[in-house]
């Protein structure tokens, strides 16, 4: 799959990393000359990755959205056509909404012909980076209106080594998994249990 990401901060370079290993084209969408932060990503993953945000998104069927949730009004404006595209908000908008829209999602469907769904907001991205503890994959969480891009999200769940991709709900249960992952800012930030924490649903 071609896969861009935008937002080349720790959860873009995350994931960049494992869809890479599982076999995508994954091209970063960055501003030039590229960040301290990017530079560090481009010699893991090579300095061919890195293009303009338009021309990330134009050549990719998936487009990650990895950044502050504010920076999206920008990146609308360099969005140029994506119909037929996925597009996967993996931000958080808890802290501090992009205005007037409640999060980057909504914001997504509203000004976009894009296929749009909620992914990849849930948990550190040391978990993204490693989603296995003792031998038991994590699970990933995901929701939004469009089916076809979420049979998108789950696969890039699966390929980035997730044991499970569950379905919140449509677009009304966006907000509830907003809250899901300040749930695990609280535990693992807040309340001090470390980074090193992740969520797993079991069945009896």
């Amino acid at each position: 799959m071609q896969i861009a990401i935008i937002g080349s901060g720790n959860v873009g370079g995350a994931l960049a990393q494992q869809w890479i290993k599982a076999g995508h084209t994954v091209l970063i969408g960055a501003k030039f000359p590229l960040s301290e932060k990017n530079i560090q990503l481009a010699a893991k993953i090579g300095e061919h990755r890195f293009t303009t945000i338009q021309s990330a998104i134009q050549q990719s069927d998936a487009i990650l959205i990895a950044t502050p949730p504010a920076a999206i009004f920008d990146i609308l404006g360099q969005m140029g056509d994506v119909s037929g595209k996925t597009l996967i908000d993996a931000t958080n908008a808890v802290r501090q909404k992009p205005e007037p829209y409640d999060t980057v999602y909504h914001a997504l469907a509203a000004k976009t012909a894009g296929n749009v769904v909620k992914c990849f907001n849930s948990t550190g991205f040391e978990n993204m980076l490693n989603p296995v503890y003792h031998g038991e994959k994590l699970d990933m969480f995901m929701a939004g209106d469009n089916e076809h891009a979420k049979q998108t999200a789950r696969q890039l769940a699966l390929d980035a080594g997730f044991g499970t991709c569950w379905d919140f709900g449509k677009g009304d249960k966006v907000a509830l998994l907003e809250q899901l992952a300040l749930s695990w800012i609280n535990l693992a930030i807040m309340q001090g249990h470390g980074r090193d924490i992740a969520f797993r649903v079991v069945r009896r």
